[in-house]
């Protein structure tokens, strides 16, 4: 984490989290009584986005500190719970939503630690189980160079049976969740992709082997993990080029340790396209073959997405039939054409994958 400005909301000011991370940085930081004042700052620079990347917000989460992932009406969800502890990213992925989403986009990191452990105490009285994630905003780890925040987290879902926490990253920021007491109450989750597409879209993300080499370490430690292809960048020669990724991840993991794998193809609405050509000159990702969908964002056409994912799938249930094998937001004739099932009741694609998060972490045993 490369910060060049810090900033901190005074109502933190002086609060163990602040304090850690102005060491952490050897900053001592701004105070700001408004964001505004940030985003003059950030507008001054030629490419805000990058410099937003550079700057670091200290400050509350003045919403919902946990919600329900918003998801789509016409395509399946897995409803997912979303703990909100942070804004944006360091890395700097072409193909990023965060840098459409936010205007402009500022890391932020939210001082709440009391308000994660009462949350979590209300959820352990909940008759349900929640797979709870921190990567919807912000990538999961990169905070941990600079904040106890990974480790905390790990410490509190630890410490009862209703939920499961998921750390997604691109990064190998795992050194502080080694001595950890877990209680396999945590995932520890990686996107993949492609040699070719971490070279050419994911700028300062660790490489396919260095994430597979952190996941085999956290698989020694204790914790379950899962992978995501999400993007898959559809283009020639791409589904050789994924299954030989999935043939990598059986090379480094058991698959009795994955508790889960996700697929789903690149996808964005219209206002991120001149964002990618301006920002990324050099990449072509968006000038494939799209068409709008049913959510107004531009996809890869159907009988695409379909053959590539059925290569993937076929792949994965090549070397283990047990690892739940899922999509993020596809249609009934994508899942059906790929993998055989569709998830039709609402709610019963949450319901697989709470299942599957049951019998690997032992949520509602007691374990």
């Amino acid at each position: 984490m490369k910060i060049e400005k810090l900033f901190i909301d005074p109502a933190v000011l002086g609060m163990e989290e602040t304090e850690t991370i102005r060491r952490n940085l050897k900053l001592s930081g701004e105070v700001v009584e408004k964001e505004s004042g940030i985003f003059e700052y950030l507008a001054a620079f030629p490419d805000p986005v990058l410099q937003g990347k550079k700057t670091l917000y200290i400050t509350h989460n003045p919403g919902a500190l946990i919600k329900e992932c918003p998801g789509t009406s016409h395509y399946t969800c897995c409803d997912y719970t979303i703990l909100h502890a942070g804004t944006f990213c360091t890395m700097d992925c072409s193909y990023c939503i965060l840098q459409a989403y936010f205007n402009p986009p500022l890391l932020r990191y939210f001082v709440e630690h009391e308000r994660i452990r009462q949350e979590l105490e209300n959820i352990a009285r909940k008759d349900r189980i929640y797979r709870i994630g921190t990567g919807e905003f912000t990538d999961s780890l990169i905070w941990e160079p600079i904040s106890d925040l990974p480790a905390f987290l790990v410490q509190q879902f630890a410490k009862q049976d209703r939920a499961v926490l998921e750390l997604k990253t691109k990064t190998v920021n795992i050194d502080s969740l080694r001595h950890v007491d877990h209680n396999r109450k945590t995932i520890v989750s990686w996107s993949l992709n492609t040699p070719e597409v971490i070279r050419s879209e994911e700028r300062g993300t660790a490489s396919l082997p260095a994430r597979l080499k952190a996941a085999r370490k956290c698989v020694s430690w204790g914790y379950k993990v899962s992978f995501h292809f999400d993007p898959v960048v559809i283009e020639p020669g791409c589904e050789k080029a994924y299954t030989e990724v999935i043939d990598r991840i059986f090379e480094y993991i058991r698959p009795e340790d994955i508790v889960w794998i996700s697929i789903g193809s690149f996808r964005f609405m219209p206002a991120l396209k001149p964002m990618i050509e301006k920002r990324f000159p050099e990449s072509k990702i968006c000038y494939g073959e799209f068409i709008q969908g049913l959510d107004n964002k531009m996809r890869y056409f159907k009988p695409l997405r379909i053959r590539v994912y059925k290569a993937m799938a076929d792949r994965i249930r090549s070397r283990s039939r047990e690892i739940f094998v899922y999509f993020c937001m596809e249609d009934e004739k994508v899942w059906n054409e790929t993998l055989g099932f569709f998830p039709e009741k609402e709610g019963e694609l949450g319901h697989m994958l709470d299942k599957s998060a049951a019998e690997h972490c032992g949520l509602g045993t007691g374990n």
